[in-house]
């Protein structure tokens, strides 16, 4: 991704199979992006590329990278996933030692059942249907979670190419919650469920303490990431 502004320097954006019928890419006037880095820009899908082709013709007479959310998923994929694999991996294994879902309020009634009823359903899907059994305590204190259910978690993780991988990072890390990430995932929430789980007690701080200017902007900007990752996630979906 472009990390800094900088000036148009094309007319037009557009998408095209790469000549080895390996995957797609996308073109500035002919000319095939690359990543940041530098690397290789080749994206597996055409709706993907034409999706960022699109984000590129967009940008009016300055670049701006924070409007290209796909593109930025995409890069990250291929420069910051792809090389160091097994530290993503183990990160957000990570987060199961230490997931959003399994650590509640202990007071006041109202938000410990509204808690309940957006998390545990997770941790109760998370059990049936992928084996993988956390314990919940309450208040902040750490509680030690099965190795079991953590290599699970890893080999769950692990099975993900770089680019799902990408999505899965980012919706663990703006969340909290890797159960967050692997519902999203696996079709279980929405991203838009997903926002309304990892935000629920920021939503409840701000509702009963009332509104915070650096709190509304903390909220507001993980939720367009959560859902910037969705939309990136529909699109890896299509083939």
């Amino acid at each position: 991704m472009v990390t800094q502004t900088i000036n148009r320097f094309y007319k037009k954006a557009d998408a095209a199979v790469d000549d080895s019928g390996a995957g797609w890419r996308v073109q500035l006037d002919g000319r095939s992006v690359k990543t940041p880095a530098k690397a290789d820009f080749l994206l597996p899908s055409e709706v993907l590329a034409r999706e960022i082709a699109a984000e590129w013709d967009a940008q009016g007479e300055k670049i701006l990278p924070h409007t290209m959310p796909i593109m930025q998923r995409a890069a990250t994929a291929i420069d910051r996933v792809r090389p160091n694999r097994p530290t993503v991996v183990a990160e957000l294994t990570g987060y199961g030692r230490s997931d959003l879902l399994c650590y509640r309020a202990s007071f006041p009634t109202d938000l410990i059942e509204r808690q309940a009823k957006a998390w545990q359903p997770l941790l109760d899907w998370v059990a049936q249907e992928l084996g993988i059994e956390l314990i919940v305590t309450e208040g902040v204190m750490p509680v030690s979670q099965n190795e079991d259910a953590l290599a699970r978690i890893q080999g769950l993780i692990d099975g993900f190419d770089d680019y799902y991988l990408t999505a899965l990072h980012n919706l663990t890390t703006v969340s909290g919650s890797v159960i967050v990430g692997l519902a999203v995932m696996h079709g279980r929430i929405s991203a838009q469920e997903a926002s309304e789980c990892a935000l629920l007690d920021e939503e409840y701080s701000i509702e009963n303490w009332g509104e915070d200017f650096e709190a509304i902007e903390r909220r507001d900007r993980h939720r367009a990431e959560i859902l910037a990752t969705g939309r990136y996630l529909e699109l890896l979906m299509v083939r």
